[in-house]
């Protein structure tokens, strides 16, 4: 069992990233990587011993697919939370994007204001810190990241949409509680589907937590439809 200083953990050909879960330095998350294979419950444990030697007293997965669990149920994991997964054909012509707020790139001198916007938008289990923001900037190949400014000047909500070949994906989207109703959401979101389409991506994913009834009905009024599994996000003790 090695690791590197990507906080990459690797077991034969098994391979797992790792690191603070929302700069949480008592929590871990723990994410297979892409194209590794399916994570076996010995690798799980091997990762769990390490991350208890560096002193995390919990780990939890990142959001994964009912064929991705079984390695970590075996290792003694527990659903925390389900989501929703829900795709998108884009093929057919899309809605347009309404009329609403100016739309301007999430540069990172609006890093701060955007994190401001995530905190107020989610639990705090599901809080950005800087580090998972730049995560999910820099999730896939091509990244698209757009804020919503008010008339004020005043960052009010932001979208993060990525594009791997034909697969686009929206990774985050969050509007200020006191700006919601607004169709600022909608205008994020389709704008990041518009750009999508223009690069070519043929099908676009999106996960929301069962009981955001808000974003859920955002996404399926755009014409997205709930995938047959959903995903969940899985949870361990180490102490």
């Amino acid at each position: 069992m090695s690791a590197s200083t990507a906080d990459v953990l690797r077991w034969g050909r098994e391979r797992a990233r790792t690191g603070p879960w929302r700069g949480d330095r008592q929590v871990a998350y723990l994410a297979p990587l892409p194209n590794s294979p399916l994570p076996s419950s010995e690798f799980v444990k091997r990762c769990l011993a390490i991350l208890a030697d560096r002193g995390f007293a919990r780990v939890v997965t990142g959001a994964l697919l009912p064929a991705e669990q079984s390695g970590f149920l075996a290792a003694g994991f527990a659903v925390e939370q389900r989501l929703h997964l829900l795709g998108l054909d884009l093929r057919p012509p899309l809605p347009p994007v309404p009329d609403g707020l100016v739309l301007r790139r999430a540069s990172r001198s609006r890093r701060a204001d955007i994190l401001s916007v995530d905190k107020a938008a989610f639990s705090t289990f599901w809080q950005f810190d800087a580090r998972t923001l730049l995560d999910a900037m820099s999730a896939t190949p091509h990244t698209r990241g757009r804020t919503a400014i008010n008339g004020e000047g005043r960052v009010i909500g932001y979208a993060i949409c990525g594009l791997a070949a034909r697969h686009g994906f929206v990774q985050r989207l969050a509007v200020d509680p006191t700006s919601r109703r607004s169709g600022t959401g909608r205008r994020l979101l389709l704008d990041g589907l518009h750009w999508l389409r223009r690069r070519g991506a043929r099908r676009a994913l999106v996960n929301t937590q069962v009981g955001n009834d808000v974003a859920l009905a955002l996404y399926l009024a755009a014409g997205f439809r709930e995938e047959p599994s959903g995903l969940s996000v899985l949870s361990a003790g180490l102490r």
